[in-house]
């Protein structure tokens, strides 16, 4: 296989931000309100990734001296899927050969109602605190089952988890994807031992998501959210603020438009049929109304590329620039992985509305969206016992072309560039593919009359893709359509209330 440079000017997902970014910046400035910087960066970032014209790193091949150009990356975390595809296949291969040990892993899939998938994308610390009691609820689970079995020691079940903010629709959606070990540690004389729990039924998760719903909302109830006395389940503290983001990602959970012409509406939808009252219901899923709990798929102790192919599917870029297509008239249509059950199969957004949506999914500067749990958290006093050892990176040696023994190996921090398309896509980077020899990097070009000359040398263009002015006429100083988050959350709250079956408030 070849390795092809990407060329980001030539994707959907580049041509519509570039469209239609502009426009936006303008609607924010015309409301009033603005862009958070962190969604700025983003963008302007997004803008410059993989762009020749903004600097680059040359490589030669030390054979047949042939020369590549690789452009640098934003790095960002948004909907790059160039750099979310690294992130991707970095943490995947991170998570499998330094975390997990070579026991059972089982994934735990737990979504939100919508007034809470709002309340937790407004406020990253309550995303912390709702998942510890998530990892309590869990922990308890396992340590209970022990007992059952006979086993008095305490174990030390272990988890990683991924804080995902997006849905298949492009829908701002935080909810957890949780790896599990299928046990837990437990200590003996010779060092600590796994105990193996099982698989759980379907009765534990029924009362699993029952308990964990009751404590959660118990805790949004403290913190003043879901009172009796309050008209609306958010107080408008969490709605009124200076920037756009809320009214943005109100409207995105409930998968409506909050800007331009279509103000209010649902997203459009293509491939619908007559819409039927479906009960779905599968093996090792419960609900109570608005919480989901998902344990259905599981990795065996020797299933490692598995395990590997499920750490790259919760980690993975919220944009999949393969199902996104551009129409003439600049609309973006986007096939949904999943059918819904009416019939749905692609959504239809104009270029303005999948901006927006783009701006829901992008999560706040500095923090964590991985957490590790129990067992497998950094300062556990049993990890470093039970996790695999760390990668080595060969030390050179003087006189041989093996290094000795007794000389020691510094862990690698982070793979490499060509590591990572080696490992999944099966790429190496490393040799010319023309004569095989070794490919080094020569320098890093950064200086505009030095980016300009070699570009020109090589007949590529030295100039980035334009930018699209504002296309929206204003109306009086005014943009004709708007949407007012607290206009928004009301229906949310009515449509999505907060109980359980059986009537009983949680």
């Amino acid at each position: 296989m070849v390795y092809r440079p990407r060329r980001p000017e030539e994707t959907v997902l580049y041509q519509a931000v570039a469209a239609n970014y502009r426009t936006l910046e303008a609607l924010a400035e015309l409301e009033g309100k603005r862009l958070p910087q962190h969604v700025t960066k983003e963008f302007e970032s997004f803008l410059r990734c993989g762009i020749l014209a903004y600097g680059f790193l040359r490589l030669h091949c030390e054979d047949c001296r042939k020369e590549k150009l690789l452009a640098f990356s934003c790095k960002k975390r948004g909907f790059c899927s160039s750099c979310g595809g690294r992130r991707m296949a970095e943490s995947a291969a991170h998570l499998v050969d330094e975390v997990f040990p070579k026991v059972g892993a089982r994934q735990w899939v737990l979504s939100f109602p919508m007034p809470v998938r709002f309340i937790l994308a407004q406020n990253v610390g309550f995303q912390a605190r709702c998942l510890t009691i998530v990892h309590r609820a869990i922990m308890s689970y396992f340590q209970k089952k022990a007992r059952r079995q006979g086993l008095r020691t305490p174990i030390q079940p272990g988890a990683v988890t991924l804080i995902q903010r997006f849905g298949g629709s492009l829908n701002l959606n935080v909810h957890y994807h949780m790896l599990f070990l299928e046990g837990g540690y437990y200590q003996t004389r010779k060092g600590p031992k796994f105990w193996r729990s099982g698989s759980p039924s379907d009765e534990d998760i029924q009362a699993l998501v029952f308990t964990i719903a009751k404590r959660v909302i118990r805790f949004f109830q403290k913190k003043g959210y879901f009172q009796d006395n309050v008209d609306s389940a958010v107080p408008e503290k969490d709605l009124a603020q200076e920037t756009l983001m809320p009214e943005i990602q109100a409207a995105s959970i409930q998968s409506r438009i909050a800007l331009g012409e279509r103000k209010g509406g649902y997203v459009r939808r293509l491939g619908v049929v007559d819409r039927q009252e479906v009960e779905r219901t599968s093996r090792l899923c419960a609900q109570v109304p608005g919480f989901s709990l998902h344990a259905a798929v599981y990795c065996k102790p020797w299933e490692r590329a598995k395990l590997e192919m499920l750490c790259r599917y919760i980690t993975r870029p919220a944009v999949a620039e393969e199902r996104l297509e551009l129409q003439p008239s600049g609309d973006v249509v986007l096939q949904l992985k999943t059918p819904y059950s009416d019939g749905t199969s692609h959504l239809l957004f104009s270029g303005i509305e999948f901006v927006e949506k783009l701006v829901a999914l992008i999560p706040p500067a500095r923090i964590h969206l991985t957490r590790f749990f129990g067992c497998l958290a950094p300062h556990a006093k049993i990890r470093s016992q039970i996790v695999p050892p760390p990668r080595q990176v060969a030390a050179p040696a003087t006189g041989s072309e093996d290094p000795p023994e007794d000389i020691p190996q510094r862990p690698a921090r982070a793979k490499r560039w060509a590591e990572l398309l080696s490992r999944v896509f099966g790429l190496d980077m490393e040799k010319c593919e023309d004569c095989g020899g070794p490919i080094k990097i020569v320098s890093a070009i950064l200086e505009l009359a030095a980016i300009k000359n070699i570009l020109n040398h090589l007949r590529i263009p030295d100039k980035p893709p334009d930018l699209a002015p504002p296309s929206y006429q204003c109306v009086n100083g005014r943009w004709p359509y708007s949407i007012n988050a607290l206009e928004v959350w009301p229906r949310i709250s009515e449509q999505f209330p907060l109980h359980t079956t059986g009537g009983e408030r949680l």
